[in-house]
């Protein structure tokens, strides 16, 4: 039999142009609106997260409207803890560097005559060497906090986004459940990327924590300042997959430097190397995988692409938002399914073939005495 070929109401290449010129715009409107979309999508995945705390309560006979408060007092936690560790952290740092000025001082002068050693003690290079300070390396080494911070520090926005968030959430799941029956494919994918985003809360939770513990013992063997500050930052940077634990590596490692030397600095960089690039960046990304259906590239450009869009906020929010791309453009379409297996980089197992239908006499033998 002929193959039946799609007509295409325009050339498909010209097709493929134009969304490509959709996206582009989309994508320059969000990146646009970013201080209105990140605060609003934190707010939103934050109550998806905590919502099942409301479904127990209500299990458990509390009345309704405490176990809507509780739940948006649950939001409110989470922001709190967050902002009070980033602050923590910061302030941690910003506290030991200035008592290391001497062995910054010599840090930057033990630059300057490897420079000189190399052959390469131009103007501009000698410049660069004087020009370090104590101001630019804090700066440097906390921009990304402050940036995250900025945003979490926006507790009106996010706070009425809950409330309002939580007050609707008591009638959303029974409005879901009554579409159901004209969108399926819709409500099912809406259902998927809730799941999925509390999947990744949690796993990046449990281990966070356990990051946390480990680079905190590992840091105060070592004899590293400040080591549980620098365990609760590595719980916070756990939630930016893939990368996170460069970012969490920074402060530890400059105060290693100035506490011990270049070898202490080295043994800490190992040390978070061999901890957290196993945890974070191997195990942790499988286990994405398998629970959130994407594989460990497209996690990492997620992070790239919603960084660029949303900002620093952008690598907390990426796999959510990659989930939600996913959910609207590809799980509610069922001629899109192709792309499912591609995405997570494993193939779907087909249902079971339903079982064939009984015969009369089958039936009839079944129900007699």
């Amino acid at each position: 039999m002929p193959t039946q070929q799609t007509q295409y109401p325009l050339p498909r290449g010209l097709l493929i142009l134009l969304g490509i010129g959709a996206a582009v715009l989309a994508v320059a409107g969000m990146k646009a609106a970013a201080g209105i979309i990140a605060p609003v999508f934190l707010a939103l995945v934050l109550m998806i997260t905590v919502f099942p705390i409301r479904g127990m309560m209500i299990r458990k006979r509390f009345p309704a409207w405490l176990a809507t408060v509780l739940t948006i007092l649950s939001v409110y936690a989470i922001l709190i803890i967050m902002i009070v560790a980033i602050i923590w952290s910061i302030g941690r740092m910003a506290a030991l560097v200035p008592t290391y000025a001497p062995q910054v001082n010599d840090v930057v002068a033990d630059v300057g005559k490897w420079v000189d050693k190399q052959g390469l003690s131009s103007d501009q290079v000698k410049a660069m060497v004087q020009s370090l300070d104590i101001g630019k390396i804090v700066g440097f080494a906390t921009g990304i906090l402050d940036g995250v911070l900025g945003m979490l520090s926006n507790l009106v926005l996010i706070g009425l986004v809950a409330l309002f968030l939580g007050l609707d959430a008591a009638r959303f799941p029974g409005l879901l459940l009554d579409a159901k029956g004209e969108r399926p494919t819709v409500v099912d994918a809406l259902d998927s990327f809730a799941h999925g985003t509390r999947s990744y809360f949690a796993v990046s939770a449990i281990f966070g924590l356990i990051v946390a513990v480990v680079d905190t013992a590992a840091l105060a063997l070592m004899g590293i300042p400040a080591a549980a500050a620098w365990g609760v930052l590595a719980f916070v940077t756990n939630f930016v997959p893939n990368i996170g634990f460069i970012i969490g590596v920074i402060p530890p490692a400059f105060i290693a430097l100035l506490e011990g030397g270049p070898g202490l600095m080295i043994a800490v960089i190992i040390v978070y190397c061999t901890i957290n690039f196993i945890i974070q960046s191997v195990i942790q990304p499988k286990v994405f995988g398998d629970t959130l259906g994407l594989t460990t590239t497209l996690t990492f450009v997620s992070l790239i692409f919603w960084a660029f869009v949303l900002g620093p906020v952008g690598a907390l929010l990426a796999l959510p938002m990659t989930l939600l791309a996913k959910a609207l453009l590809v799980d509610v379409d069922p001629n899109a399914a192709w792309l499912r297996p591609l995405l997570s980089g494993r193939a779907e197992t087909p249902p079971d073939p339903p079982d064939p239908p009984e015969s009369p006499d089958q039936v009839e033998a079944a129900v007699t005495p």
